[in-house]
């Protein structure tokens, strides 16, 4: 037999039994504990690190640890296994919470002029009155429906799925024979198509009776939920909250590798599955429904939150010649799905393009008029990951660039997402170098968010307190630019002045960070702009989606070199472009396959593969660029 240990975590009641070779991470989780896990348990990011004040362990890794940390006990939980009974402290966690302070309002949509739900929905209850069955009319309940539904609906086919066929007698004859189905047909209920019973109701349901749906945008960091009257069109209300699956990845790769071990893609679906209906809970109790009332969900997200979603698996999405499963998803039930919706209604997932550019993208192109407009536009949704279109509605030319989550405030000494007591924006006196800021929620300061970041890069370049090479000016007579553990620093708020008691800095390493995720993006705009022959001044609208988007401060961002420079009335923040997409594909199935047409006409280019990235990349790594004629508007004060 295998031999075991007993492992006692300080904050779990009772110890849990693990066989010897466990690592700390699992036998965590077998005691109910979260141990958040950032880098998909790489051992990168030290972020697990827990103290083990008795006991015999083995480190595979120490990275993030000093000598003197390892002395006192502490491991990577994610890279320490256990080698005998053991006791363990486990710091705070930091928790997953919701931050936009919009949560609980319909989302910044309006219905699309001339939108009749009649001709445009894929869902249409018909109220029926039947002749209920005699010794003179033995016909079947189910024929009895099909006769009655297609004497008012012109349908080549009917189907009925058998959850449905199960509760027919039931509701046929509870409610008197008169009922009311629900028919779902994906290519909308047209003359000679194909439809399917999805519910049966008791009773004559009024025509303007609220009939549900919900649009739904996965993001890497952020998971949105909208419900919508499928009648009127109006949204009634949203939710959002962080992706659970941030416990076990900041980023997609992250994600990815942590899929790959053990249970892990059983463990993200879960994650993001609770998040999900934890949010459509919160939108149908706004809304004053319940989830179960749902008939028809849309959603978008990057191709590697599909894979998780679905638990299929995304390892081929990260190891060349890097392609996906599938991008394309039949249509679903909701049980099949794990959505807590009604179990037969629907669930469409929009399709993607390539690895890196998923329905999150397609549906931005669509919501943001781009496949409909002549001018020569760039698309761009700035976050974890870097997506960017270029071209018009007669060509689209696309890619992805892993920007990494600095500017989300991972990966940064006192980053921070942006929840209440994050610093947003900073500005830097340009006399004596002393800084201000301004905090969400207002308050003593916890951590830098990733607009603070830009801003901060920005001013520190701008008053000389870096160089283009992004290192500190060591002369300026100031006690905030200073050597640190972490090697040069500048600090932001002094120890007094904020919530966690220590100063809050941005080091060396995080504007090489910061440098590095911006270098990216630049280039692969750059990438695609030489790969149809366009120079970027021939660029006519700059289009940025996202919900980190709307916080980017643009003139700050040009002088980083993380936009390019051009007049600033050419930008256009739109928000979140992947969830107004869904609405419009859940409102109208005509946009769905506008989508997917989008998806066909678009050419993926794969960054990895292509020697210019890494040109323009390395050309990129300065503030803000190595050809400063791309950048006349930004003046740097050489002293």
């Amino acid at each position: 037999m295998a031999t075991t240990y007993r492992v006692k975590f300080d904050i779990a009641d009772e110890a849990v039994e693990v066989p010897a070779g466990t690592m700390l991470t699992a036998a965590a989780e077998k005691a109910g504990i979260e141990i958040n896990q950032p880098c998909g348990g790489q051992g990168r990011c030290g972020q697990c690190a827990v103290q083990v004040t008795s006991g015999n362990v083995r480190r595979r890794s120490t990275m993030r640890l000093s000598p003197e940390d390892v002395e006192q006990g502490f491991a990577l939980a994610c890279q320490t296994v256990v080698e005998g009974d053991l006791t363990v402290v486990v710091p705070p966690q930091e928790k997953i919470q919701q931050h936009l302070t919009t949560a609980q309002s319909a989302a910044d949509v309006t219905v699309p002029d001339g939108y009749d739900s009649s001709r445009d929905q894929v869902l249409r209850r018909v109220p029926l009155t039947l002749t209920p069955p005699s010794m003179d009319d033995q016909t079947s309940d189910w024929a009895r429906l099909q006769t009655a539904l297609l004497q008012k609906v012109d349908l080549g086919q009917l189907d009925i799925s058998l959850p449905v066929l199960q509760k027919l007698p039931g509701v046929l004859r509870e409610s008197d024979w008169q009922v009311t189905p629900l028919l779902f047909a994906e290519g909308g209920l047209q003359s000679g198509g194909r439809a399917e019973i999805i519910d049966l109701l008791p009773g004559l349901i009024p025509e303007d009776e609220p009939l549900w749906g919900a649009a739904v945008d996965i993001g890497t960091t952020t998971v949105k939920v909208m419900l919508v009257d499928l009648i009127s069109g109006k949204p009634r209300s949203q939710a959002s909250e962080y992706n659970a699956q941030i416990a076990r990845g900041e980023d997609v790769i992250s994600r990815i590798i942590f899929a790959s071990k053990g249970t892990g893609d059983q463990t993200l679906r879960e994650l993001v599955l609770e998040s999900i209906n934890r949010l459509l809970e919160q939108a149908c109790r706004r809304g004053k429904t319940k989830p179960a009332d749902i008939y028809h969900t849309v959603v978008s997200g990057n191709s590697t939150m599909i894979h998780l979603l679905l638990q299929i698996p995304p390892s081929s999405i990260r190891l060349a010649p890097y392609v996906t499963v599938a991008n394309h998803i039949p249509v679903l039930t909701a049980l099949e799905a794990g959505l807590y919706t009604c179990p037969q209604g629907k669930v469409t997932c929009l399709p993607g393009v390539a690895s890196y550019v998923g329905s999150d993208i397609t549906a931005g192109v669509l919501s943001s008029g781009m496949s409909e407009t002549d001018k020569v536009t760039l698309f761009l949704d700035v976050g974890t990951n870097g997506e960017m279109v270029l071209g018009s509605k007669d060509w689209l030319v696309t890619c992805a660039c892993s920007a990494g989550p600095a500017f989300e405030g991972a990966g940064v000494h006192h980053g921070m997402r942006a929840t209440t007591g994050a610093i947003d924006e900073v500005w830097i006196n340009n006399e004596n170098l002393e800084a201000s800021w301004r905090v969400i929620g207002g308050g003593k300061p916890k951590g830098l968010c990733g607009s603070a970041l830009i801003s901060l890069l920005a001013e520190m370049l701008m008053t000389g307190v870096i160089n283009k090479n992004g290192r500190f000016d060591y002369s300026k007579d100031t006690a905030r630019i200073r050597k640190g553990s972490h090697g040069g620093e500048y600090v932001v708020a002094w120890a007094d002045e904020t919530e966690i008691g220590d100063d809050i800095i941005i080091t060396e390493v995080d504007i090489d960070n910061l440098m590095r995720a911006k270098a990216a993006i630049f280039a692969g705009f750059t990438v695609l702009g030489d790969s149809v022959g366009i120079p970027l001044e021939a660029v006519e609208q700059v289009l940025i989606g996202g919900g980190f988007g709307q916080y980017i401060n643009v003139e700050k961002s040009i002088q980083i070199g993380l936009l390019p420079d051009m007049p600033w009335d050419r930008f256009e923040f739109l928000g979140n472009t992947s969830l107004k997409g869904s609405y419009l594909a859940l409102l109208d199935y005509k946009n769905r396959e506008e989508i997917t047409a989008i998806a066909s006409k678009m050419t993926y280019i794969e960054l990895s593969a292509d020697n210019r990235f890494f040109d323009a990349f390395t050309s990129a790594m300065f503030l803000p660029h190595t050809d400063m004629t791309l950048f006349p508007s930004v003046q740097i004060d050489p002293n």
